[in-house]
Protein backbone atom coordinates (compact mmCIF):
# COMPACT_ATOMS: atom_id res chain seq x y z
CA UNK A 1 0.00 0.00 0.00
CA UNK A 2 1.24 3.72 -1.11
CA UNK A 3 0.80 6.15 1.30
CA UNK A 4 1.90 10.15 0.62
CA UNK A 5 1.56 12.50 2.82
CA UNK A 6 1.33 16.75 1.16
CA UNK A 7 1.86 19.61 3.44
CA UNK A 8 3.65 22.65 3.07
CA UNK A 9 6.72 21.61 4.33
CA UNK A 10 8.50 19.03 7.28
CA UNK A 11 9.51 20.52 10.73
CA UNK A 12 10.51 18.82 13.56
CA UNK A 13 6.94 17.88 14.72
CA UNK A 14 6.46 15.89 11.70
CA UNK A 15 9.29 14.00 11.79
CA UNK A 16 8.47 11.66 15.09
CA UNK A 17 4.89 10.83 12.52
CA UNK A 18 6.65 10.76 9.63
CA UNK A 19 9.21 8.15 10.69
CA UNK A 20 6.48 6.43 12.44
CA UNK A 21 4.97 6.21 8.82
CA UNK A 22 8.08 5.27 7.44
CA UNK A 23 8.58 2.26 9.88
CA UNK A 24 5.17 0.99 8.69
CA UNK A 25 5.04 1.59 4.85
CA UNK A 26 8.92 1.28 4.09
CA UNK A 27 9.24 2.59 0.63
CA UNK A 28 5.85 3.03 0.02
CA UNK A 29 5.15 6.06 2.24
CA UNK A 30 6.35 9.71 1.08
CA UNK A 31 6.17 13.50 2.27
CA UNK A 32 5.49 15.99 -0.35
CA UNK A 33 6.61 19.15 0.95
CA UNK A 34 5.29 22.22 -1.45
CA UNK A 35 7.32 24.89 -0.94
CA UNK A 36 10.54 26.11 1.41
CA UNK A 37 10.32 26.65 4.90
CA UNK A 38 9.52 30.42 5.68
CA UNK A 39 12.48 32.37 7.32
CA UNK A 40 10.48 33.20 10.63
CA UNK A 41 10.20 29.27 10.97
CA UNK A 42 13.60 28.76 10.11
CA UNK A 43 15.10 31.15 13.19
CA UNK A 44 12.92 29.18 15.76
CA UNK A 45 15.01 25.93 15.10
CA UNK A 46 12.55 24.26 13.12
CA UNK A 47 14.39 23.97 9.74
CA UNK A 48 15.51 20.70 8.58
CA UNK A 49 16.95 19.42 5.91
CA UNK A 50 14.03 17.28 3.82
CA UNK A 51 16.79 16.04 1.52
CA UNK A 52 18.55 14.03 3.86
CA UNK A 53 14.75 12.21 4.89
CA UNK A 54 14.74 9.45 2.54
CA UNK A 55 10.86 9.70 2.07
CA UNK A 56 10.56 13.59 1.14
CA UNK A 57 9.94 15.13 -1.94
CA UNK A 58 9.68 18.43 -3.40
CA UNK A 59 7.19 19.27 -5.25
CA UNK A 60 8.72 22.65 -6.33
CA UNK A 61 12.20 20.40 -7.62
CA UNK A 62 10.21 16.92 -8.80
CA UNK A 63 6.89 18.05 -9.85
CA UNK A 64 6.26 15.37 -12.16
CA UNK A 65 7.20 12.75 -9.52
CA UNK A 66 5.15 14.50 -7.11
CA UNK A 67 1.68 14.79 -9.30
CA UNK A 68 2.44 11.32 -9.66
CA UNK A 69 1.88 10.09 -6.11
CA UNK A 70 -0.75 12.33 -5.43
CA UNK A 71 -2.99 11.06 -8.25
CA UNK A 72 -1.85 7.41 -7.88
CA UNK A 73 -1.09 6.49 -4.06
CA UNK A 74 -3.53 4.36 -2.53
CA UNK A 75 -4.28 6.69 0.22
CA UNK A 76 -3.08 10.77 0.38
CA UNK A 77 -2.99 12.39 3.78
CA UNK A 78 -3.47 15.93 2.98
CA UNK A 79 -2.17 18.54 5.18
CA UNK A 80 -2.52 22.72 4.92
CA UNK A 81 -0.23 23.17 1.94
CA UNK A 82 -0.39 26.14 -1.33
CA UNK A 83 -1.58 23.17 -3.73
CA UNK A 84 -5.48 22.43 -2.76
CA UNK A 85 -5.75 22.24 -6.60
CA UNK A 86 -3.65 19.24 -6.12
CA UNK A 87 -5.93 17.71 -3.48
CA UNK A 88 -8.78 18.67 -5.38
CA UNK A 89 -7.74 16.17 -8.54
CA UNK A 90 -7.42 13.66 -6.18
CA UNK A 91 -10.89 14.18 -4.59
CA UNK A 92 -12.80 14.51 -7.94
CA UNK A 93 -11.00 10.90 -9.24
CA UNK A 94 -12.80 9.66 -6.19
CA UNK A 95 -9.88 8.24 -4.70
CA UNK A 96 -9.18 7.73 -0.63
CA UNK A 97 -7.85 10.98 1.01
CA UNK A 98 -7.69 11.70 4.35
CA UNK A 99 -7.40 15.38 5.46
CA UNK A 100 -5.61 16.60 8.11
CA UNK A 101 -7.03 20.22 9.61
CA UNK A 102 -6.84 22.42 12.52
CA UNK A 103 -9.46 25.30 12.85
CA UNK A 104 -11.48 26.80 10.11
CA UNK A 105 -12.90 29.84 12.61
CA UNK A 106 -10.39 30.24 15.08
CA UNK A 107 -11.21 33.88 15.69
CA UNK A 108 -14.37 32.90 15.87
CA UNK A 109 -17.98 30.97 14.33
CA UNK A 110 -20.02 33.24 13.04
CA UNK A 111 -17.45 33.72 10.40
CA UNK A 112 -19.52 31.11 8.94
CA UNK A 113 -22.13 33.01 7.61
CA UNK A 114 -19.99 34.59 5.17
CA UNK A 115 -21.88 34.07 1.70
CA UNK A 116 -18.45 34.08 -0.04
CA UNK A 117 -16.74 31.74 2.58
CA UNK A 118 -19.47 29.42 2.34
CA UNK A 119 -18.87 29.15 -1.26
CA UNK A 120 -15.77 28.50 -1.00
CA UNK A 121 -15.56 25.98 1.91
CA UNK A 122 -18.54 23.58 -0.32
CA UNK A 123 -15.93 23.42 -3.20
CA UNK A 124 -13.17 22.53 -0.84
CA UNK A 125 -15.20 20.32 1.53
CA UNK A 126 -19.10 19.95 1.80
CA UNK A 127 -19.64 18.72 -2.09
CA UNK A 128 -17.26 15.72 -1.11
CA UNK A 129 -19.49 13.83 1.65
CA UNK A 130 -20.39 11.03 -0.34
CA UNK A 131 -16.69 11.06 -1.54
CA UNK A 132 -13.84 8.88 0.55
CA UNK A 133 -13.35 11.65 2.01
CA UNK A 134 -11.99 11.60 5.86
CA UNK A 135 -10.83 14.44 8.28
CA UNK A 136 -8.23 14.26 11.18
CA UNK A 137 -9.16 16.72 13.33
CA UNK A 138 -5.84 18.69 15.06
CA UNK A 139 -7.44 20.02 17.75
CA UNK A 140 -11.22 19.61 20.07
CA UNK A 141 -12.62 22.73 18.11
CA UNK A 142 -12.14 21.31 14.48
CA UNK A 143 -15.15 18.78 14.35
CA UNK A 144 -17.87 21.85 15.50
CA UNK A 145 -16.17 24.04 12.68
CA UNK A 146 -16.20 21.18 9.89
CA UNK A 147 -20.22 20.35 11.31
CA UNK A 148 -21.28 24.28 10.33
CA UNK A 149 -20.23 23.65 6.90
CA UNK A 150 -21.76 20.13 7.14
CA UNK A 151 -18.69 18.74 6.04
CA UNK A 152 -16.97 14.86 7.15
CA UNK A 153 -20.16 14.20 9.11
CA UNK A 154 -19.50 10.82 10.68
CA UNK A 155 -16.04 10.80 9.54
CA UNK A 156 -14.04 12.80 12.02
CA UNK A 157 -11.32 11.47 14.19
CA UNK A 158 -8.87 12.80 17.16
CA UNK A 159 -5.45 13.69 16.14
CA UNK A 160 -3.18 16.38 16.78
CA UNK A 161 0.64 16.66 16.21
CA UNK A 162 3.63 14.18 17.57
CA UNK A 163 6.81 16.01 18.82
CA UNK A 164 9.62 13.79 19.70
CA UNK A 165 8.76 11.31 22.72
CA UNK A 166 11.05 10.51 25.30
CA UNK A 167 10.93 7.22 27.48
CA UNK A 168 12.50 7.85 31.24
CA UNK A 169 11.79 5.19 34.03
CA UNK A 170 9.66 6.59 36.85
CA UNK A 171 12.87 7.21 39.58
CA UNK A 172 14.48 8.95 36.23
CA UNK A 173 11.50 11.10 35.49
CA UNK A 174 11.62 12.09 39.07
CA UNK A 175 15.46 12.73 39.43
CA UNK A 176 15.55 14.95 36.61
CA UNK A 177 13.42 17.69 38.29
CA UNK A 178 15.01 20.31 40.80
CA UNK A 179 15.68 19.65 44.29
CA UNK A 180 16.44 22.67 45.51
CA UNK A 181 12.67 23.18 47.74
CA UNK A 182 11.47 25.17 45.38
CA UNK A 183 8.57 24.65 42.99
CA UNK A 184 9.80 25.42 39.39
CA UNK A 185 7.05 26.52 36.83
CA UNK A 186 7.79 26.79 33.14
CA UNK A 187 6.64 28.28 30.04
CA UNK A 188 7.33 28.07 26.53
CA UNK A 189 6.60 29.80 23.55
CA UNK A 190 6.76 32.82 20.85
CA UNK A 191 6.49 36.39 23.24
CA UNK A 192 3.41 37.54 21.56
CA UNK A 193 -0.11 38.36 22.59
CA UNK A 194 -2.19 35.69 21.83
CA UNK A 195 -0.09 33.66 24.14
CA UNK A 196 -0.26 35.80 27.51
CA UNK A 197 3.08 35.42 28.76
CA UNK A 198 2.47 38.59 30.94
CA UNK A 199 0.49 36.34 32.80
CA UNK A 200 3.72 34.26 34.04
CA UNK A 201 4.91 38.00 35.45
CA UNK A 202 1.08 39.00 37.40
CA UNK A 203 1.77 34.98 38.50
CA UNK A 204 5.21 35.49 40.13
CA UNK A 205 4.32 39.08 41.63
CA UNK A 206 1.06 37.45 43.55
CA UNK A 207 2.85 33.85 44.33
CA UNK A 208 6.53 34.49 45.12
CA UNK A 209 5.99 36.02 49.01
CA UNK A 210 3.41 33.08 50.34
CA UNK A 211 5.21 29.84 48.09
CA UNK A 212 9.32 29.09 46.84
CA UNK A 213 8.56 28.88 43.33
CA UNK A 214 11.10 29.88 40.36
CA UNK A 215 9.06 30.84 36.81
CA UNK A 216 11.39 29.85 33.73
CA UNK A 217 10.41 31.90 30.76
CA UNK A 218 11.81 30.07 27.52
CA UNK A 219 11.40 32.21 24.42
CA UNK A 220 11.65 35.57 22.82
CA UNK A 221 9.49 37.28 20.59
CA UNK A 222 7.95 40.81 19.84
CA UNK A 223 7.11 41.50 23.85
CA UNK A 224 10.33 40.45 25.85
CA UNK A 225 11.70 43.20 26.41
CA UNK A 226 8.37 44.82 27.51
CA UNK A 227 7.69 42.34 30.18
CA UNK A 228 11.52 42.13 31.54
CA UNK A 229 10.71 45.65 32.24
CA UNK A 230 7.05 44.75 33.77
CA UNK A 231 9.41 42.14 36.13
CA UNK A 232 11.67 44.62 36.90
CA UNK A 233 9.02 47.35 37.47
CA UNK A 234 7.28 44.09 39.36
CA UNK A 235 10.54 43.39 41.30
CA UNK A 236 9.94 39.55 40.32
CA UNK A 237 13.01 39.55 38.59
CA UNK A 238 14.86 37.21 41.43
CA UNK A 239 11.41 34.89 40.67
CA UNK A 240 11.93 34.48 36.84
CA UNK A 241 14.38 33.79 34.39
CA UNK A 242 14.45 34.64 31.01
CA UNK A 243 16.12 32.57 28.56
CA UNK A 244 15.63 33.90 25.38
CA UNK A 245 15.43 31.95 22.22
CA UNK A 246 16.37 28.11 22.47
CA UNK A 247 15.88 25.08 20.31
CA UNK A 248 13.48 22.64 20.75
CA UNK A 249 16.03 20.36 22.15
CA UNK A 250 16.99 22.99 24.70
CA UNK A 251 13.56 23.76 25.38
CA UNK A 252 12.65 19.97 26.25
CA UNK A 253 15.94 20.45 28.71
CA UNK A 254 14.59 23.10 30.91
CA UNK A 255 11.17 21.20 31.29
CA UNK A 256 12.08 18.09 31.89
CA UNK A 257 13.74 20.26 35.27
CA UNK A 258 10.69 21.56 35.88
CA UNK A 259 7.68 20.84 38.22
CA UNK A 260 4.81 22.78 36.43
CA UNK A 261 4.42 24.09 33.16
CA UNK A 262 1.54 26.84 32.16
CA UNK A 263 0.28 27.10 28.95
CA UNK A 264 -1.60 29.96 28.51
CA UNK A 265 -2.36 30.69 24.62
CA UNK A 266 -5.75 31.68 23.77
CA UNK A 267 -8.25 30.25 21.03
CA UNK A 268 -6.19 31.42 18.33
CA UNK A 269 -3.50 28.50 19.02
CA UNK A 270 -4.71 25.24 16.58
CA UNK A 271 -2.92 23.10 18.65
CA UNK A 272 -0.10 23.54 20.95
CA UNK A 273 2.96 21.61 20.95
CA UNK A 274 4.21 22.55 24.04
CA UNK A 275 1.97 20.65 25.86
CA UNK A 276 2.77 17.02 24.43
CA UNK A 277 6.35 18.10 25.30
CA UNK A 278 5.40 19.20 29.11
CA UNK A 279 3.61 16.35 29.42
CA UNK A 280 6.25 13.91 28.18
CA UNK A 281 8.58 15.77 30.78
CA UNK A 282 6.43 14.53 33.24
CA UNK A 283 5.41 18.10 34.08
CA UNK A 284 1.94 18.69 35.72
CA UNK A 285 0.25 21.15 33.47
CA UNK A 286 -2.17 23.93 33.72
CA UNK A 287 -3.36 24.65 30.40
CA UNK A 288 -6.04 26.95 29.14
CA UNK A 289 -8.75 25.00 27.40
CA UNK A 290 -9.29 27.34 24.86
CA UNK A 291 -6.27 25.91 22.78
CA UNK A 292 -7.04 22.53 20.48
CA UNK A 293 -4.70 20.16 22.13
CA UNK A 294 -5.83 20.80 25.48
CA UNK A 295 -9.21 19.19 25.89
CA UNK A 296 -7.78 16.72 23.52
CA UNK A 297 -4.84 15.91 25.62
CA UNK A 298 -6.18 16.97 29.37
CA UNK A 299 -8.31 14.56 31.49
CA UNK A 300 -9.02 17.62 34.14
CA UNK A 301 -7.69 16.85 37.32
CA UNK A 302 -6.31 13.24 36.55
CA UNK A 303 -3.15 14.32 34.26
CA UNK A 304 -3.51 17.83 34.46
CA UNK A 305 -5.95 20.79 34.74
CA UNK A 306 -7.29 23.19 33.02
CA UNK A 307 -9.03 26.68 33.39
CA UNK A 308 -11.85 27.95 31.36
CA UNK A 309 -12.29 31.02 29.01
CA UNK A 310 -8.57 32.32 29.14
CA UNK A 311 -9.20 32.92 32.99
CA UNK A 312 -5.92 34.68 34.87
CA UNK A 313 -8.02 34.01 38.10
CA UNK A 314 -9.19 30.64 37.49
CA UNK A 315 -5.48 29.62 36.09
CA UNK A 316 -3.91 31.03 39.34
CA UNK A 317 -6.71 29.17 41.15
CA UNK A 318 -4.95 25.71 39.83
CA UNK A 319 -1.38 26.95 40.25
CA UNK A 320 -1.84 27.17 43.92
CA UNK A 321 -3.85 24.17 44.09
CA UNK A 322 -0.37 22.44 42.47
CA UNK A 323 1.81 24.20 45.14
CA UNK A 324 0.21 23.03 47.83
CA UNK A 325 -0.63 19.55 47.07
CA UNK A 326 2.62 18.41 46.31
CA UNK A 327 1.50 14.47 46.29
CA UNK A 328 -1.11 15.56 43.38
CA UNK A 329 1.32 17.56 41.46
CA UNK A 330 3.51 14.53 41.08
CA UNK A 331 0.89 11.95 40.33
CA UNK A 332 -0.73 14.07 37.48
CA UNK A 333 2.95 14.65 36.07
CA UNK A 334 3.25 10.61 36.21
CA UNK A 335 -0.12 10.06 34.67
CA UNK A 336 1.08 13.04 31.90
CA UNK A 337 3.73 11.27 31.18
CA UNK A 338 2.37 7.54 30.42
CA UNK A 339 -0.66 10.00 28.30
CA UNK A 340 2.10 10.90 26.07
CA UNK A 341 3.80 7.68 25.99
CA UNK A 342 1.07 4.77 25.51
CA UNK A 343 -1.23 7.20 23.80
CA UNK A 344 -0.45 10.48 22.08
CA UNK A 345 2.67 9.55 20.44
CA UNK A 346 3.52 9.35 16.83
CA UNK A 347 4.25 5.71 16.63
CA UNK A 348 0.98 4.82 18.75
CA UNK A 349 -0.88 7.65 16.04
CA UNK A 350 0.50 5.72 12.76
CA UNK A 351 -0.49 2.38 13.66
CA UNK A 352 -4.05 3.38 14.50
CA UNK A 353 -4.47 4.89 11.26
CA UNK A 354 -3.05 2.04 9.42
CA UNK A 355 -5.59 0.04 11.70
CA UNK A 356 -8.27 2.55 10.20
CA UNK A 357 -7.17 2.56 6.77
CA UNK A 358 -7.30 -1.30 6.27
CA UNK A 359 -10.67 -1.00 7.92
CA UNK A 360 -11.74 1.26 5.25
CA UNK A 361 -10.38 -0.40 2.60
CA UNK A 362 -12.17 -3.43 3.37
CA UNK A 363 -15.04 -1.35 3.86
CA UNK A 364 -15.71 -0.84 7.56
CA UNK A 365 -14.41 2.31 9.64
CA UNK A 366 -13.18 1.26 12.70
CA UNK A 367 -12.63 3.98 15.33
CA UNK A 368 -10.00 3.57 17.79
CA UNK A 369 -11.86 3.68 21.74
CA UNK A 370 -9.55 6.65 23.00
CA UNK A 371 -6.69 8.97 21.46
CA UNK A 372 -5.60 9.45 18.02
CA UNK A 373 -8.15 7.88 15.14
CA UNK A 374 -10.74 7.52 17.96
CA UNK A 375 -14.10 9.31 17.37
CA UNK A 376 -14.03 13.23 17.71
CA UNK A 377 -17.09 14.39 19.48
CA UNK A 378 -18.48 17.68 17.86
CA UNK A 379 -18.83 20.04 21.02
CA UNK A 380 -20.32 23.98 20.88
CA UNK A 381 -16.96 25.77 21.74
CA UNK A 382 -18.78 27.46 24.43
CA UNK A 383 -19.64 23.62 26.19
CA UNK A 384 -15.68 22.53 25.64
CA UNK A 385 -14.58 23.38 29.30
CA UNK A 386 -17.81 21.41 30.72
CA UNK A 387 -17.13 19.04 28.44
CA UNK A 388 -13.74 18.13 29.76
CA UNK A 389 -15.51 18.43 33.67
CA UNK A 390 -17.44 15.75 32.67
CA UNK A 391 -21.05 17.36 33.39
CA UNK A 392 -23.96 16.77 30.81
CA UNK A 393 -25.38 18.78 28.31
CA UNK A 394 -28.74 20.37 29.07
CA UNK A 395 -29.36 21.32 25.91
CA UNK A 396 -29.08 19.24 22.58
CA UNK A 397 -27.21 22.21 20.70
CA UNK A 398 -24.44 21.95 22.98
CA UNK A 399 -23.44 19.06 21.36
CA UNK A 400 -24.51 19.56 17.77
Amino acid sequence: MTVTFISNYINHHQIPFSNACYELWGEDYHFIQTQPMEQERVDMGWSVEGKELPYVCCLYEEEQQCKKLIMESDVLLAGWSDREDLVQQRLNAGKLTIRISERLYREGQWKAISPRGLIHKFFEHTRYRKAPAYLLCAGAYVPSDFHIIHAYTGKMFKWGYFPETRYYEKAQLEEMKYADGKVHIVWAGRFIPLKHPEYMILLAKNLKEKYRIHIHMVGSGEMEEALQTLAAEQKVLDAITFYGFQTPDQVRNIMEKCHIHIFTSNHLEGWGAVVNEAMNSGCAVVANAQAGAVPYLIRHEENGMAYPDGSYEKMELAVRYLLEHSTRRKEMGQKAYETITKLWNAKHAAEELARVIDGIQSGKTEFAEEGPMSPAPVIAPRKMYEWMEGKPWKKKEDQY
